[in-house]
């Protein structure tokens, strides 16, 4: 009994399933993108209308990433959590069985609360529980294990949708939701925070190293997202890639990345996140321009991985550093500064894929990557020097 009392309060139990919520969230998330589309047009909806579907997913995610973590930061964890893998199931049975554009759309609504849920609050859980020198590692095995979600969620939903029809791939997932959620119910999470420890978000926002962190991760959000569209049509227009082998560039990418998130947050854990998540970013710009250089299948993988380096320096140490940067500004309102996290994030997402597709379309891509690195890499550059100690703290 001891042990299992032992294996409850674990913080490896504790991070072990915020990473299965997190990787469970993306499968959700990346396996609707072969099976949504069909589904919306069985119920009437036009081009247009898919787009505003799949659009839906990031109001929720805007809307609530930010209060629920500051909810988490005074109930406590465990009860949020349990509320977002419960949320992600209903959404995933809601895709299963809803045969009308407005089920679908509250679908998609739901679900996108509790993306930001399972990640603010898990990643909140996991700074509350290891210490900065080990936040790192912790981290990159999270987004590791969350990237792998990203992999096997399109040709999962396309095989299960072949196999059962549209509904086995979300009940699927909706199983392995509902296994999170009594994970999290079993579960003995840390107790809430003491009162005075926590700060609000417009306190929080004057700690200029979170503000730092959050436009830090805005720019590489926006810049990766901007790529997602476009790379893939210069990929098919210009190099003449079918969509398996467009897929393959973008999976070789996925499987790189998941390697290096661990990786980057050990070398994160000794050296600090800060220097190294600027580090990524501009590699990134740095390279941007490369990547208009591909000219072939075997071109186009070997500059996206190389690129995929950058990119996990700068993601899993912007993770850590924005726990550092919460913890050494004495409070641990965790929950506040990932819903900064993900709201920044969010943004890239919303701005990056509408300025690039425009971009793309006037002036084309080896040019687009061009006029992108040249404002990337001086912005990161004067986001890189900014100091971080005149701005005031939560309690200031």
């Amino acid at each position: 009994m001891a042990r299992w009392q032992a294996l409850r309060a674990s913080r490896v139990t504790a991070a072990t399933l915020a990473t299965l919520a997190a990787f469970t969230d993306v499968l959700a998330y990346s396996i609707a993108v072969p099976v949504l589309p069909d589904l919306s047009r069985r119920a009437g909806a036009s081009p247009t209308m898919i787009g505003f579907l799949f659009a839906a997913f990031g109001v929720t995610l805007l809307a609530t990433s930010v209060p629920m973590g500051a909810l988490s930061d005074k109930l406590g964890r465990r009860g949020p959590l349990i509320a977002g893998a419960a949320a992600l199931t209903l959404s995933t049975l809601l895709l299963a069985f809803a045969n009308t554009l407005p089920w679908l759309f509250l679908a998609r609504l739901v679900q996108g609360s509790a993306d930001a849920v399972t990640w603010v609050v898990g990643l909140a859980l996991i700074a509350d529980l290891f210490e900065a020198e080990e936040r790192g590692r912790v981290m990159g095995l999270f987004m590791g294990g969350t990237t792998v979600g990203f992999m096997l969620g399109p040709s999962l939903g396309g095989w299960l949708y072949e196999m059962g029809g549209p509904r086995l791939p979300f009940l699927a997932v909706a199983a392995l939701a509902a296994l999170c959620t009594l994970g999290f119910v079993w579960m003995k999470a840390p107790a809430q925070l003491e009162h005075g420890e926590y700060a609000t978000l417009r306190q929080l926002l004057r700690v200029r190293a979170v503000a730092i962190c959050g436009l830090t991760v805005a720019l590489g959000g926006g810049t990766l997202a901007m790529l997602e569209p476009t790379l893939a049509l210069f990929l098919a227009d210009h190099i003449g890639l079918g969509p398996s082998r467009v897929g393959l560039v973008f999976g070789s990418s996925a499987v790189t990345a998941a390697i290096l998130h661990p990786i980057v947050g050990r070398i994160a854990d000794r050296k600090g996140g800060r220097w190294l998540m600027h580090a990524g970013l501009i590699g990134m710009a740095v390279m941007l321009p490369l990547l208009s250089r591909i000219d072939s299948f075997a071109s186009a993988v070997a500059i996206n991985v190389v690129f995929t380096l950058a990119v996990a320096g700068m993601i899993t140490p912007s993770l850590t550093y924005m726990a550092d940067a919460t913890s050494q500004a004495g409070v641990k309102s965790f929950g506040v500064a990932y819903g900064v996290y993900n709201v920044a994030w969010a943004i890239g997402l919303l701005v990056g894929p509408s300025i690039g597709g425009a971009a793309y379309e006037r002036m084309g891509f080896p040019t687009l990557t061009l006029v992108w690195a040249a404002l990337l890499l001086p912005l990161t550059l004067l986001v890189a020097v900014a100091r971080t100690d005149t701005m005031g703290t939560p309690s200031s």
